[in-house]
């Protein structure tokens, strides 16, 4: 049975495909502190948070069973998402659950802002009638500058674009296709500060988009600009912020989230100008349903091997283009534990090429079960499909990918270059029929060897009184050998040998072998 951790009041409704799962427990409990995570979280298999508990580093060192931790919601702010790579700990969220809501928020605050609804309605109920002090502005024919245009800020795009507002963006990672089919103007950063009226930013907080409003952005932005964040705290400099909003360089801002939650004593609160919401961007009842939904799918397709689609700590991939390469993923992970235990010295590099129609495919799962299964062998840790890159990056191996034409007799091949600082070696493979897995070349020399079970791997001279000796001597243990095949690239010159054999060869074995007159070397393979 299977556990998984439910925390901060995620909505219940939306739990129930773990619900009707029978290998499945859920623990359904409220907001919990790193010390009270840390002495239970060694007994689930997996974990769904929204914003308030934080997955910190030491919780995750002690999680010795967790597979996956989800977020319901899109932010990964309060998870370390670091450490959970490191151990092999796959982290999802719900990305488009709370997408209108947020964006819908979006454009409350913007219209708040321009018309000083909050103001108003405050001096309102205070007993106060004040028409003359609440003059807004019209969004009409104004310039809304969007900062990321990803899927909320695409939405508010649309929003905005309906109340015929002109609608500009910047995000480097859009393609001018996808903007004129979104009908916005993409702008340079500065370009988009000098032009807009409105200004709003839709990014994830990062190293790069830390504070990417600020001292020197107010410097470029037209006066009596107004500014909307609803993204995350730390996008956007409060000190400076401020300071625009004093000077009247901002006319106004409408906030919904700070660089330190909760928050009830900013400074920015004391600005009439300044309208202000405690993180209300995904609070509706549609989107906390449509998250919770969307991340319990995603916790029962981690924890049963099924397709996971919102992963942050791995590359996405289609269900399309991972059926294109799945074929692959097996073959790959043992061509890795092949390549380990044949090669000497302390690896460096390994360099993956890809070939034929492969080399227009999302290769990276390939890639992830080669150093899946090169690590395995020589690693005491637990190594996954997540962990892999991380880890051969932290031994100082460096990785790379090549893709290329067709190359030679196969329509797709996976060669493996592994460099050490004793020895080189490649290793090349291929998949017949969609099943049919092969190791069809060891450092050029052609083989058809099947990488499963026991294997030997016997590199030699060609020359007569090589094969017979070593039959002899494995058959001596009453090991069978299952299959053989050798590879030469010219007669007398250097070839290689690969057995698979019904059981592990005994290292005395391997010395008499060794012994043999032209034998260069010999190797035990486990599959």
């Amino acid at each position: 049975m299977m556990k998984v951790l439910v925390l901060d009041g995620v909505e219940e409704e939306g739990l129930k495909v773990l619900r009707q799962e029978p290998d499945i427990e859920l623990d359904i409990r409220g907001k919990m502190t790193e010390d009270e995570l840390v002495e239970i979280i060694g007994d689930y298999d997996g974990m769904i948070v929204r914003s308030a508990t934080k997955v910190t580093a030491r919780v995750l060192e002690k999680a010795s069973k967790l597979k996956v931790v989800g977020r319901a919601g899109v932010g990964v702010d309060n998870i370390d998402i670091t450490a959970a790579t490191t151990r092999g700990i796959l982290v999802v969220n719900a990305p488009g659950g709370n997408t209108i809501a947020a964006a819908e928020h979006t454009i409350a605050m913007m219209m708040a802002l321009a018309r000083n609804i909050p103001q108003a309605c405050a001096t309102l109920k205070a007993g106060k009638w004040d028409k003359k002090s609440f003059m807004g502005v019209e969004v009409r024919d104004k310039v809304l500058g969007v900062i990321g245009l990803g899927r909320i800020g695409s939405a508010v795009a649309k929003r905005a674009q309906g109340l015929e507002m002109k609608v500009v963006a910047y995000d480097p990672y859009i393609t001018e296709e996808k903007a004129t089919m979104l009908g916005v103007k993409l702008l340079p950063l500065d370009d988009l500060l000098q032009q807009a009226d409105f200004i709003t930013v839709h990014l994830p907080l990062s190293k790069e988009s830390k504070y990417i409003i600020g001292e020197r952005a107010f410097s470029l932005m037209k006066d009596g600009v107004r500014i909307i964040n609803c993204a995350r705290g730390g996008v956007v400099d409060e000190k400076a912020l401020y300071e625009a909003l004093k000077s009247g360089k901002v006319a106004g801002a409408a906030l919904d989230v700070f660089e330190q939650e909760p928050t009830t004593d900013s400074p920015l609160f004391e600005l009439n100008n300044v309208i202000a919401t405690p993180h209300l961007g995904a609070s509706t009842s549609e989107a906390q349903l449509c998250v919770a939904c969307d991340v319990a799918e995603e916790i029962v397709a981690a924890l049963k091997g099924g397709f996971v689609r919102n992963t942050v700590n791995i590359p996405p991939i289609s269900t399309q283009a991972l059926a294109a390469v799945r074929p692959y993923l097996d073959l790959a992970e043992k061509m890795g534990r092949f390549t380990a235990q044949v090669i000497s010295g302390r690896v460096n590099q390994i360099e993956i090429t890809y070939s034929g129609d492969l080399a227009k495919q999302e290769v990276s799962p390939i890639t992830n079960s080669i150093l899946k299964g090169f690590l395995d062998n020589i690693l005491q840790e637990m190594v996954n499909y997540i962990n892999a890159p991380v880890l051969a990056k932290n031994r100082g191996i460096k990785v790379i990918q090549r893709q290329m034409e067709r190359n030679g007799d196969y329509a797709n091949l996976v060669t493996i270059r592994a460099v050490s600082d004793k020895d080189e070696i490649s290793v090349a493979g291929t998949v017949f029929g969609g099943h049919d897995i092969r190791i069809v070349s060891i450092d050029g020399y052609h083989v058809d060897a099947v990488p499963e079970g026991h294997m030997l791997y016997i590199p030699h001279i060609d020359k007569p009184r090589i094969i017979g000796p070593v039959g002899n001597l494995i058959g001596e243990q009453n090991i069978n050998i299952s299959g053989m095949q050798v590879g030469r690239k010219v007669v007398g010159g250097k070839a290689v040998m690969i057995l698979n054999v019904d059981a592990y060869v005994p290292d005395e074995t391997l010395e008499k072998i060794k012994k043999i007159d032209g034998i260069l070397g010999v190797k035990n393979v486990s599959i």
